[in-house]
């Protein structure tokens, strides 16, 4: 990967919040993006790593401006686009804070909501927002509807809004968790697989006020669809090495 968007200031040392976002052609949301996390996380110590998926417009030269002036962002690029998937397994691979905030870079996710979020992290390992008021498509609000439906039939996992970006992990329930083009999509169930506690908490949507989506409803009920089949396949025969470390506890054998 190519990480050749340095920033000229010192990292800041042990932050305990690590914000990752992915980004593809997102210059223009970028500058507003930077300065309502800057706002939302005044009271806590953090960094930013926006990963640019090989963006073709302005995001690079916008990425290396914004990190000039912003010690705490830690900006990186694929230099081919590899998908979302990828570059948010990279930022998180990349976080050093032991809380990882994930959200959009196109501004519909309110970073205003993190403070909410992060006390709502109390007692748990993974906050999932739902997305209240939705400023989307009725085409797209019905795709989503019908594909968190679905997933939640097949796999049980009670998350109602899984396409909402803006989730918190504590980056202990990430580590090990298996990464592949789409997995972004379950990575509250994937969690969960490893013991972790889910918790859903609402959260502010808004209107996309620069560029289109990059990720469109065939993409959603096809390839999604796919994806969903394979996690039930991983989840019906996934080994809790948690449980399997506490039976083979030597106590039990006596």
């Amino acid at each position: 990967m190519d990480t050749s968007i340095p920033s000229p200031h010192p990292d800041p040392a042990d932050p305990r919040v690590s914000v990752v976002i992915p980004a593809y052609n997102e210059a223009e949301s970028l500058p507003t993006l930077v300065s309502e996390i800057r706002s939302a996380l005044f009271r806590e110590t953090w960094e930013l790593l926006i990963v640019d998926d090989g963006s073709v417009d302005e995001t690079p030269g916008t990425l290396a401006d914004l990190a000039a002036r912003e010690p705490r962002l830690r900006a990186f690029r694929i230099p081919t686009r590899r998908g979302q998937s990828a570059a948010l397994a990279a930022g998180i691979g990349l976080a050093r804070g032991e809380i990882v905030v994930t959200l959009d870079a196109d501004l519909q996710n309110d970073p205003a909501d993190i403070p909410r979020l992060l006390d709502a992290l109390e007692g748990w390992d993974v906050v999932s927002g739902v997305r209240v008021r939705r400023r989307d498509t009725w085409l797209r609000r019905t795709a989503s509807r019908v594909a968190n439906a679905v997933r939640r039939w097949v796999l049980e996992d009670g998350i109602s809004d899984v396409g909402c970006s803006l989730k918190i992990y504590r980056r202990a329930v990430l580590e090990g968790v298996p990464s592949f083009n789409g997995f972004h999509r379950f990575l509250p169930v994937l969690a969960q697989m490893g013991g972790a506690r889910v918790r859903e908490f609402p959260v502010h949507h808004r209107a996309r006020l620069h560029g289109k989506s990059s990720y469109g409803v065939r993409n959603r009920l096809g390839r999604g669809i796919v994806d969903l089949f394979g996690v039930r396949w991983l989840k019906r025969r996934h080994v809790d090495p948690h449980e399997a470390r506490a039976l083979a506890n030597p106590r039990n054998n006596e």
